[in-house]
């Protein structure tokens, strides 16, 4: 009874092993397979290099620029969209904020709900030095020395380019700390206020302990897609000016299109596999190991 039982277990889970080994695990496989070879888009043939490719992804500079980037990238993200994220959605389940939250959350969570291709079109025309939205609201204000070639300058590319995603995905964020913050029993914040507790206490010894594996969930999003971001630097700034804007998704796109060197570029996303993978266990077992008390 207990293998049929086990038969019948194995036949439900066999559809998603299915799916993750066609779509997750094989491609892993033969990227790693690719690594290793010299080839290009149209070849027919591959040549096998062995670890010349990871000798060169050592050797190569724009690999540097684009951590700093990527780390840069993460680090503003885990700052505002997961820190600022938190603070937004404790604000909004305030009770005195409760006949206004409905509409506060739709207005945050309406530019998730947009593409990046069309956010970053918008970007383009708010960035724009002549007669970009950002430059004009500076000038009309009487900010004009703050007025700047917002894509066009290496130093401040990068800054403006990581803004965009800012402005997009923190709604998102806090949409998921409201749902973890809506399951804390009231009950803990009435004893906490009666014991003279004010609101900044309460967050920081109620609602940050309990959203704490939501808390984890919302770090790995963020941490993984800084790290895998490509859309914006490619639309705003195709990586210019120079190099100053790349990532290691852009580098790996046009290492593989662009150069048309694909082995390389396996590399690349081998490379991009480990650190998120390094960096999400790393925040398991830090923040999301334990289970809430």
């Amino acid at each position: 009874m207990a293998r049929k039982k086990n038969k019948q277990a194995f036949l439900y889970i066999l559809p998603c092993i299915l799916i993750l080994g066609i779509f997750v695990y094989y491609p892993l496989i033969m990227n790693m397979v690719y690594s290793t070879q010299s080839f290009t888009l149209s070849a027919t043939t591959k040549e096998f290099v062995g670890l010349a490719n990871f000798s060169k992804l050592f050797s190569d500079k724009i690999i540097l620029t684009c951590l700093k980037n990527n780390i840069l990238y993460a680090v503003i993200s885990v700052i505002i969209q997961v820190g600022f994220g938190l603070v937004l959605a404790a604000v909004l389940e305030d009770k005195l904020l409760q006949k206004f939250s409905p509409f506060f959350r739709t207005t945050f969570f309406i530019p998730t709900l947009l593409s990046m291709t069309v956010v970053c079109l918008l970007f383009e025309f708010i960035y724009n030095p002549q007669m970009g939205l950002l430059n004009s609201f500076l000038e009309l204000i009487g900010l004009d020395n703050l007025t700047n070639i917002w894509l066009g300058k290496s130093k401040i590319a990068m800054f403006a380019v990581i803004a965009v995603s800012q402005w997009q995905s923190t709604g998102y964020v806090t949409m998921l700390f409201i749902v973890a913050i809506q399951k804390i029993p009231r009950d803990l914040y009435e004893a906490a206020e009666m014991d003279g507790a004010g609101k900044i206490r309460q967050f920081l010894s109620i609602t940050v302990p309990q959203v704490k594996q939501m808390f984890f969930v919302t770090m790995v999003i963020t941490v993984v897609g800084a790290f895998t971001v490509f859309n914006e630097p490619y639309i705003l700034t195709g990586g210019g000016p120079g190099t100053s804007t790349m990532t290691l998704a852009l580098h790996m796109y046009q290492t593989g299109v662009v150069k048309n060197d694909m082995g390389y570029a396996s590399t690349i996303a081998i490379l991009i596999f480990v650190i998120t993978a390094v960096l999400s266990s790393i925040q398991f077992f830090t923040i999301g190991g334990k289970e809430e008390d």
